[in-house]
């Protein structure tokens, strides 16, 4: 690919920051509050932000260490695991990415709502013609170049930051310090049962507005130069884990916690209209349009990009290497909009929400963070990539803190959630036959084989308590 196609640090961190300030953010402080008072939200905020700087950096790390791995996340997992680890990887990844547009299309169509009462909760028919209407407005700009795209997301990413510094300094001066202290830890004060489940609560909702970190990775094949790719990383990722503390923790010492709770969708809206009026929700809704656009234009850039560097890997079937004249990734784009397209359909007909659309797509994403975590512990451990001379301390500590983060985050997902999101697991093996099938190799190698057998039998007890209303969609 030609260098002036290719995407320089600026691109690299507005795509970073794009992809993970998208519609969560606007719906903060009400997801946040829905589960945990403010004591608990401060250590949630801490163990989310250890975690994911633990795993910025790994990312960083990881780029500087294995440069030729250009498929990121997904190729991580398959040079340190086998393939189809790797590809559960990539096939998680995807799934994460366009279940996520999902629910971007949901809280879209939630804030148009507040100035067009027709679109109702984001969930009705007038929503989900509107939504597949802009996903092939969106699928049409991709097929003209990755390029054009970034330079859209990049000025949607600028545009969408106003309204979030304009909720943050209103906030400032709102804010109330009795407010927030009051049931600080809950009803009856502080006990570690009670504060463990409280901050336990807050881990599905910091993942999925972090969701995106990696974006910049999964994208370095297309970088002007690789070691931006690890700078966009970081830098992008603590500038928004500020924005991320600021929004949350401010909006408890403006609101009390049960009221902030029970708040309609996107809270920050309301929360702003409690303090300044009708226009300042308007501001907020405006700006969650601007934000959406841009995050469901990233985030259809890099679900495509997987599934289309895993094919030119061999893990996924050859029909998705297909590209167009301007080089975007056209199979693997038709095959992912075309999932969402049918997904839309479903929510008309389940009245799906918001915060399940966000929740299975951050539990899908939850073995690929881990997988890369697990990547960057087994380097450092083993000395694969050091010099003889080279201190591994630091990238061991780094690799630990992150496995650990991606752990948390399985047990804090519950039962519920990882027995549903195994079905579309299950779904991923027919692809991965097929793939093996072309290169003439066999499917399964020892371990795996039994991790498919583990999968499929999840994916069979889903179906079955689904079925039998046990736990529900």
């Amino acid at each position: 690919m030609k260098n002036d196609n290719k995407l320089g640090l600026f691109s690299l961190i507005a795509l970073v920051v794009g992809s993970m300030i998208g519609g969560g953010a606007f719906n903060l402080p009400s997801d946040m509050a829905a589960g945990a008072n403010s004591g608990a939200v401060i250590i949630g905020w801490i163990i989310t932000g250890i975690g994911m700087i633990a795993l910025a950096l790994a990312y960083q790390n990881l780029t500087l260490r294995k440069p030729e791995l250009e498929g990121g996340i997904y190729s991580y997992a398959r040079a340190g695991f086998g393939e189809y680890l790797g590809f559960n990887s990539a096939w998680g990844y995807w799934l994460s990415a366009w279940l996520g547009n999902v629910a971007y299309a949901t809280l879209l169509f939630s804030a148009l709502g507040y100035f067009f009462p027709v679109f109702g909760q984001g969930n009705n028919l007038a929503s989900v013609i509107g939504a597949s209407i802009l996903l092939w407005i969106v699928h049409t700009l991709i097929l003209r170049g990755v390029k054009e795209a970034a330079l859209v997301n990049t000025i949607t990413t600028i545009a969408k930051l106003v309204p979030l510094f304009l909720f943050i300094i209103v906030m400032i001066f709102a804010f109330n310090t009795h407010v927030f202290l009051t049931d600080f830890w809950g009803k009856g004060g502080f006990s570690w049962g009670q504060v463990v489940g409280q901050v336990k609560s807050t881990m599905l909702v910091t993942l999925w507005v972090f969701i995106g970190v990696e974006g910049a990775v999964v994208l370095s094949g297309r970088a002007k130069e690789y070691r931006d790719v690890g700078r966009a990383t970081v830098l992008g990722l603590l500038s928004v884990l500020i924005i991320y503390i600021l929004v949350s923790v401010l909006a408890l010492g403006a609101i009390s916690q049960p009221h902030l709770a029970k708040l309609n969708t996107p809270s920050m809206a309301y929360v702003l209209e409690s303090i300044v009026g009708k226009w300042g929700a308007s501001v907020i809704n405006l700006g969650l349009v601007i934000s959406l656009l841009g995050a469901w234009l990233g985030w259809t850039m890099l679900s495509a990009e997987v599934p289309y560097v895993a094919a030119k890997d061999g893990v996924l079937p050859k029909w998705l290497t297909k590209e167009n004249q301007n080089h975007s990734p056209s199979a693997s784009l038709w095959l992912t909009n075309g999932l969402v397209q049918a997904c839309l359909l479903l929510v008309l007909f389940s009245e799906s929400t918001y915060e399940f659309l966000y929740s299975m797509a951050s539990v899908a994403i939850l073995l690929p963070y881990l997988l890369s975590a697990l990547y960057q512990l087994k380097l450092a451990y083993t000395g694969e990539s050091y010099g003889s001379d080279e201190r591994r301390g630091k990238d061991l500590l780094v690799g630990i803190v992150a496995t650990l983060y991606a752990i948390w985050l399985i047990y804090g997902a519950g039962l519920s959630y990882l027995l549903v999101v195994s079905i579309l697991y299950a779904a991923g093996i027919v692809f991965y036959m097929q793939a093996r099938k072309e290169q003439e190799a066999k499917a399964f190698k020892g371990y795996e084989l039994v991790l498919a057998i583990v999968i499929l039998a999840m994916a069979i007890v889903s179906i079955i308590l689904l079925t039998n209303g046990t736990i529900s969609i």
